[in-house]
């Protein structure tokens, strides 16, 4: 029974937070995204994705760190409680939240790898210098696409080695290999496991983000941006299939973003790269390093609070 109320504590608590913080995120994110527009593509994808990503981030570390311990150092075992209706329905709430993540993720994984195995059966390597291994694949489409979670690698059509010319294929391969350095595909599939209603706008823009991010990084003088720009529309011209998931696909945005994708890359000037080299992890880092600090410091008494708190859910 000790073992079992721990549990439905912990699953109510996390589910209690979960769903408290992905409300707060989805009424605040439109708002979140109007005041990051003067900010370079990068720092708009990753600040969106850590919106995205909080809810589950800090739901589970309250739920790790603070609710189980605890639970198990202050609950004593002794005592025979009841499990309440509101602790058993939270938990069940919390227990279906984690097992439609699951689930989510793991039917993308499936479709996904199904698909690129129908992509690559006829596929040859590349001999190119690139970072990541260049697949030629025999379809049409994807032109050109970055795949796998664990095990990047570029896939890349005839039809498109035949229509760009060599600097605009090189363009789009950097552009390509910018969101393998930037794990893209990874992030996508931990986004199918962060279920919760309602955020499908916002992973929306995350995606226009990302895609823009990869424009930026493939991209260092005037002469490269225009390429890259020719090398979209002209694949925009054969690319008609839909994106298989946790892809990153040269050309999968709806034509709106490819329009504003094109023309931020003809107005693309030099200080757009100075400008984008300035962010640095470190300012993000050196914050969570304050956090986990200052919980250190007063770890014993916020177990205290903690289990009040769980106490007043159990009554």
């Amino acid at each position: 029974m000790f073992a079992a109320r721990g549990i439905a504590i912990s699953l109510s608590v996390f589910f209690l937070v979960y769903s408290a913080l992905s409300i707060a995120v989805y009424c605040l994110w439109q708002r979140a995204w109007f005041y990051l527009q003067p900010y370079p593509a990068r720092r708009r994808a990753d600040l969106m994705f850590a919106l995205r990503v909080l809810p589950l981030a800090v739901s589970a570390a309250i739920t790790l760190a603070l609710t189980v311990p605890s639970f198990v150092l202050l609950e004593p075992r002794t005592i025979d409680e009841p499990l309440g209706g509101a602790p058993l329905l939270f938990g069940l709430c919390g227990l279906t939240l984690v097992a439609a993540g699951v689930a989510n993720a793991a039917l993308a994984l499936i479709r996904s790898s199904r698909t690129l195995r129908s992509w690559t059966s006829h596929a040859s390597p590349v001999s190119l210098k690139f970072p990541v291994p260049v697949w030629r694949i025999s379809r049409a489409v994807p032109a050109l696409t970055a795949a796998g979670v664990l095990r990047p690698r570029v896939l890349m059509s005839g039809v498109a080695e035949s229509l760009l010319t060599p600097k605009e294929l090189q363009t789009a391969l950097q552009h390509e290999l910018a969101h393998v350095r930037r794990r893209d595909n990874l992030k996508k599939l931990l986004l199918r496991f962060v279920v919760f209603p309602g955020m499908a706008g916002l992973e929306t823009a995350w995606l226009a983000a990302t895609e823009m991010a990869a424009d930026d990084a493939a991209v260092s003088s005037v002469g490269e941006a225009l390429d890259l720009a020719a090398a979209l529309i002209k694949i925009s011209r054969v690319s008609s299939e839909r994106p298989a998931e946790l892809t990153a696909a040269l050309m999968h945005s709806p034509a709106g973003l490819m329009n504003a994708r094109v023309e931020r890359l003809i107005a693309w000037d030099e200080g757009r790269k100075t400008q984008a080299a300035r962010y640095s992890p470190w300012y993000g880092l050196s914050a969570g390093l304050a956090i986990v600090a200052g919980i250190a410091v007063t770890y014993s008494q916020l177990l205290v609070r903690v289990h009040t708190a769980t106490e007043w859910l159990v009554r």
